[in-house]
């Protein structure tokens, strides 16, 4: 089980004298037609966990929107498919800019247009910095496993039953019956972080390091929940933290910012939204707590 002190443990201590660019800079791949919700909750989840920098990578037609939801973080548009989402032609650009970043999240809302899916195989295979990967960009590597084992940067994946059962060709039926056996088997395999979410989410290392989480309610089985957790781990590892730790540090906190959602409004009516705004009280607790 995930304690907090073993939160603590992982965090990064921040020097009086630091600046912005020493809390990392977060380059987020998300957002297509009707799923630009998905783009703003990762990348706000991840200014909000502490980054120094976090850009939002989004296609021509949706920067304006974005750009006017957005306030700190940074909106760029690249080239774009039929359906908004990000095109191959903006391979080399992403490529570029995606290496003078700290850690890149790609997946939440991004769309299943087969250039994209292509696009993001690509990436991952040839960009040499961290990936936080969810959603669509799981989706990608359904029948294109062993592309994971070729890209040369540390992997934290983050599937909910029916992503993983995709992923491993199995029921999610098999997935939930057998939670720690498959990512843990998973983890090893393709030499990666995997975190299988759900009650008592799954955080398990490439080195039999495995953890189940006890934080968080049911409330927060609604959509966007998950484009909040893959923003806070992109941060955290943003930081400084080893991609294992940030996971683990990840999950309790998002389930504990869920928490205190749901004491306050209870588990109907919670949403993505409510536990972006738990975040800052989370982190504040846990600040105080590392100081003490």
């Amino acid at each position: 089980m995930i304690k907090i002190e073993e939160v603590l443990a992982g965090f990064p201590k921040r020097a009086p004298d630091a600046n912005k660019k020493d809390f990392g800079h977060i380059l987020v791949m998300a957002g297509s037609n009707g799923y630009t919700g998905a783009a703003y909750l990762t990348s706000q989840a991840a200014m909000l966990s502490g980054s120094g920098l976090v850009t939002l990578a989004i296609g021509r037609s949706l920067y304006g929107i974005m750009a006017a939801k957005l306030t700190e973080v940074m909106v760029k548009p690249f080239f774009e498919t039929k359906d908004y989402s990000l095109s191959l032609l903006a391979e080399k650009e992403l490529i570029n800019f995606g290496e003078k970043c700290d850690c890149i999240a790609i997946g939440p809302g991004i769309s299943q247009n087969k250039e994209t899916q292509a696009l993001i195989r690509n990436i991952v295979s040839k960009i040499n910095k961290p990936i936080v990967l969810d959603a669509d960009g799981l989706n990608a590597f359904v029948r294109h496993l062993d592309l994971l084992k070729k890209g040369p940067a540390p992997m934290v994946l983050t599937p909910h039953p029916g992503e993983m059962a995709r992923l491993i060709e199995k029921e999610a039926e098999e997935v939930q019956n057998n939670r720690k056996d498959i990512a843990s088997s998973f983890a090893h395999q393709y030499n990666s972080v995997l975190v299988l979410k759900g009650r008592e989410t799954i955080v398990a290392g490439p080195n039999a390091e495995c953890y189940i989480n006890e934080t968080g309610n049911v409330g927060m089985a609604t959509g966007g929940t998950g484009d909040v957790l893959t923003g806070i781990i992109a941060s955290f590892i943003g930081q400084g933290m080893e991609p294992f730790n940030a996971a683990v540090a990840g999950v309790y906190l998002h389930g504990l910012a869920g928490d205190m959602a749901a004491k306050e409004k209870g588990v109907l009516s919670l949403i993505a939204t409510d536990i972006l705004n738990k975040l800052p009280e989370v982190l504040k607790t846990l600040t105080i707590k590392a100081l003490g």
